[in-house]
């Protein structure tokens, strides 16, 4: 007899039955595995650390530093250098209710750039010396130790940026140290370089007087461009750090300034509003500049804290100098 078995082609006799048909099980699938948890992306510091340069004649100078969490060996570093009243951190790290929306140095560091505030002698952390008095020529000495500092630090020469009088002490510093820095900003140039300042002897006690909340006030002039919360918070921090006003002396010694003894590329930029950064000045200051890679970039609605006034603007036109290569 033929046995003939579902499902199968067993087709010779046998006296047994055939075996049971084989049904392919298809394997399960593996499990995929979980992806792992991503890593939480590391944030800025808090506030700025306060590190120490020491000065060529052994005076401590405060440096303020914002860098970014993750080192990057290709990472780029700014030195930024305050104006005549004020001191690092108000002018560079602004704080509204700890919102560091207008903090430059938070703008610059969360974009990868460290970013560095230098006190010159008087002002916030940094004591003034046995004169009492600040002068042009050693502000321009002691930036160019935090510039040597910095460039340690960093492994390459960091970008400067002045502001106001600082604009001054950082073009002397440059003229004078032109390997110091890898490029120059003028902001908010306060000078105009046909003009001679006297020789005034000031051996005297400085006079040291309080500064003044309106004072801290005085350089927000366009309406509409900056809250009062951030005008107040400004003025609060201002007065915190610098009670006492800084006396300068031997200003005549930034009669050696001399544009065409920029040799490391420059941008000159202002707000267009700013009565303090002429536009004549700036423009003789641009025009006789010999080097060739220079910019010249003015911020619309904007007077003399045009970083303050238009953060978004003003960082916008830093970082296309600073990137330009």
């Amino acid at each position: 007899m033929l046995v003939l078995c579902a499902l199968t082609a067993c087709s010779r006799p046998s006296t047994t039955e055939c075996p049971p048909p084989q049904t392919e099980v298809e394997a399960p699938e593996p499990e995929p595995e979980p992806e792992p948890e991503p890593e939480p992306e590391p944030e800025l510091p808090s506030a700025p650390e306060a590190l120490t340069v020491t000065a060529d004649d052994g005076h401590e100078l405060r440096l303020w530093a914002l860098t970014p969490p993750v080192e990057d060996p290709e990472r780029r570093a700014i030195v930024l250098v305050h104006g005549r009243t004020w001191s690092g951190l108000p002018d560079f790290d602004l704080r509204v209710d700890d919102d560091p929306s207008l903090s430059l140095m938070h703008a610059l560091a969360s974009r990868g750039i460290a970013a560095y505030a230098l006190d010159l002698r008087g002002y916030g952390g940094t004591k003034r010396d046995a004169s009492g008095w600040a002068e042009p020529d050693r502000a321009a000495e002691d930036l160019a130790a935090a510039l040597a500092f910095v460039k340690d630090k960093e492994g390459e020469a960091p970008d400067l940026l002045g502001w106001s009088l600082g604009a001054l002490v950082a073009q002397l510093s440059a003229q004078n140290h032109p390997e110091a820095a890898r490029s120059l900003v003028l902001y908010g140039y306060p000078r105009d370089l046909d003009t001679r300042g006297p020789k005034v002897d000031s051996d005297g006690d400085p006079p040291s007087q309080p500064n003044t909340d309106a004072a801290a006030r005085s350089d927000f002039i366009t309406e509409g461009t900056i809250s009062d919360e951030a005008v107040s918070a400004y003025a609060r921090a201002s007065l915190a750090a610098d009670p006492i006003r800084v006396d300068w002396r031997a200003m005549d010694q930034f009669n050696a300034l001399d544009a065409e003894k920029i040799t490391i590329p420059t941008l000159v930029i202002y707000g267009v509003h700013d009565p303090i950064a002429r536009q004549l000045w700036q423009a003789k200051l641009f025009t006789r500049m010999q080097v060739e890679d220079r910019w010249w970039v003015v911020i619309p609605n904007a007077d003399h804290a045009a970083h303050l006034e238009q953060p978004e603007r003003f960082m916008t036109a830093l970082l296309a100098f600073l990137d330009r290569a």
